[in-house]
């Protein structure tokens, strides 16, 4: 890290860690400073060690890192919010984790990015206590595919640059936005994406969260935003996400709760 002072300081979330030589851990957090960055915890794994239990997923931390040969080396750890909220619900932890994954797959390292780990702290901070997670984490994708440099085009048709009129229309991912039914000429290969939709998606786009939160979003529409983005999602990385599909496992697990016989003894009235 030439040019760089020996020892420096920063504020991140840990995203995720993986073991590291015998008794060491490698921590990948993204910054607020320097986006994302990975660095070493020496003897993080030791039961012993005062650092590990503030280098868990999800905790926002302030580090002090001395420069090593290869990689920066994590020397003070303090815990600034651990949102206790992500390690009680089996939802909560995996909207996080999707956070998470979305920020380490859509960013590189040392490129900082205030607006996206602001975004991120914040939206963290909602989840823990909002009555509509689905629609914190719609919101948040609208952002982060904004500062990312991949914000899809709601307002213009893709094909003809005409405005999109008050009507059904279709999406393509390849084309990073909507296209309208005149220009669809192979709808199969094209998301169809409703009015009602659309019209939040821009809403979304243009508006600062309380501007955002005012407007009741239909759970319907959730459900259609959550499709798209998806895919689009995808399709700009090439590849599937890990977390959905923890999500959906967690789905499928409380609706057999849900629908399994009760106790037969607490039915009866027995006992």
């Amino acid at each position: 890290m030439p040019n760089r002072q020996r020892t420096f300081r920063v504020e991140g979330v840990v995203l995720r860690h993986q073991d590291w030589g015998e008794a060491d851990r490698l921590i990948i957090l993204f910054s607020r400073e320097r986006g994302k960055l990975r660095a070493i915890a020496k003897g993080a794994r030791k039961l012993q060690s005062r650092k590990a239990g503030h280098l868990e997923p999800f905790n926002r931390v302030s580090l002090l890192l001395a420069q090593g040969r290869d990689l920066p080396l994590i020397t003070q750890a303090e815990t600034l919010v651990s949102y206790p909220a992500f390690q009680e619900d089996l939802f909560l932890i995996g909207y996080g984790a999707y956070l998470l994954e979305l920020i380490d797959r859509f960013t590189v390292e040392e490129e900082a990015n205030p607006a996206l780990y602001q975004q991120l702290i914040e939206t963290l901070e909602r989840l823990g206590q909002s009555q509509e997670p689905l629609f914190e984490l719609r919101y948040f994708e609208v952002k982060l595919l904004d500062e990312v440099g991949f914000r899809p085009q709601f307002f213009h048709c893709v094909g003809c640059n005409e405005a999109i009129q008050p009507q059904d229309q279709y999406f393509s991912c390849e084309m990073g936005g909507v296209v309208c039914p005149s220009c669809a000429v192979q709808p199969r290969s094209l998301l169809p994406v409703s009015m009602q939709a659309l019209k939040y998606l821009r809403h979304f786009q243009r508006s600062s969260y309380p501007e955002a939160r005012r407007a009741k979003t239909p759970a319907t529409v959730l459900k259609e935003m959550e499709a798209l983005l998806g895919r689009y999602l995808q399709a700009i990385l090439e590849r599937g996400l890990n977390t959905p599909k923890f999500i959906h496992s967690v789905s499928q697990l409380k609706a057999s709760q849900a629908e399994s016989p009760q106790n037969p003894a607490v039915n009866s009235g027995q006992g």
